[in-house]
């Protein structure tokens, strides 16, 4: 699919303006979407997709572009240089050959109140997936992922639910947190209310809703049904794939202090590096840090704090048969939450 695009304004009028030879050209849009939730597998999804001949997808996951509103320069450090403008954004998807479907992935789309009607604005035709995870153990793994990621210092995620109406009005928020949004754990789980966004606007056949068990259960199948929702061949190989396994920081100073030397961060980072480039190669500095990140910064999670996960299958069991009753299946049985006392 092609645009007409003002190359310098982001849909919804979101972007910078545009300035007076604004450039307009027939550009490749994306055809569909992976509109979230993290930690349900997007990062797998994406891979497999992008390996199956018919489907173009960047090599950039997470462009954000999208949800302006959740995005931060501060993350680029970590993440990578993200699209500013349409004109950087539609660049992205250029190198699509026209029988192929050209897609992103974006994590955050679904939880944007925004986003939706962006990507509709830019492409009122495009496919939406989505995945859905149980919600205890997804605020539990998203917990973990923040605090991994710098966005969280909280490590407790029963503090850090704690905190949530405070953040909410802006107060204690961690020092340099890129995204304050996304500290708001249980404005993530508002499932329906994130559905109905993109069917609104989409319709429902061109919304699939995934379920995160069927995925980890079944996944070669769940990942041929996305590509019959894509129209693509469905009988091509596919590689299992898995992504970004839950993990947990053992130590936030010593995170902190391996991240700063990978981003460069201030005088104490440089000089370390510097110390590291004259006795080492850059293949080598790197391959240690990978292996000090694994082998000391991070470690396979506690068990989850039974009380606390049943207390949050209590507090969202309204939301988990709202759901079932949109979707029209029976995630209250298959989530266990017919047997909470």
């Amino acid at each position: 699919m092609t645009v007409s695009a003002d190359t310098n304004t982001m849909p919804g009028g979101a972007g910078r303006p545009a300035g007076a030879n604004v450039m307009r050209s027939q550009a490749r849009v994306p055809d569909f979407f992976i509109v979230g939730h993290p930690k349900c597998g997007t990062t797998a999804l994406y891979r497999m997709l992008r390996s199956h001949s018919q489907i173009f997808m960047p090599d950039i996951k997470e462009p954000w572009f999208l949800a302006p509103e959740l995005r931060s320069p501060m993350r680029a450090e970590v993440l990578g240089r993200r699209p500013e403008t349409l004109e950087q954004y539609l660049a992205l998807f250029a190198p699509a050959r026209p029988d192929q479907r050209a897609g992103e992935a974006s994590s955050s789309y679904l939880m944007s109140p925004s986003a939706a009607g962006r990507i509709a604005e830019l492409s009122q035709r495009a496919r939406i997936v989505a995945i859905l995870r149980e919600p205890a153990s997804f605020l539990r793994s998203l917990h973990l992922q923040n605090v991994q990621l710098h966005v969280d210092t909280e490590r407790d995620l029963r503090r850090a639910l704690a905190l949530e109406d405070e953040r909410r009005r802006g107060l204690r928020i961690p020092p340099g947190s890129p995204r304050p949004q996304a500290l708001l754990y249980s404005e993530h789980v508002r499932y329906v209310e994130q559905l109905r966004r993109y069917h609104d606007l989409f319709g429902r056949a061109r919304v699939l809703v995934l379920i995160y068990d069927d995925f980890r259960a079944r996944n070669e199948a769940t990942v041929r049904r996305v590509l019959r929702f894509l129209e693509v061949d469905e009988l091509a190989p596919i590689e299992v794939v898995e992504a970004n396994p839950t993990v947990a920081v053992r130590s936030l100073h010593l995170h902190r202090a391996v991240q700063a030397v990978q981003v460069g961060n201030g005088p104490v980072a440089e000089t370390v590096k510097a110390s590291l480039k004259t006795i080492t190669s850059r293949r080598l500095r790197h391959a240690g840090l990978r292996a000090v990140r694994r082998g000391v910064v991070f470690g396979a999670p506690s068990p989850p704090d039974a009380e606390l996960m049943a207390q949050l299958r209590r507090r969202f069991a309204p939301e988990v048969m709202a759901l079932s009753e949109y979707l029209e299946r029976d995630l209250v049985g298959l989530w266990g939450y017919d047997g909470l006392a």
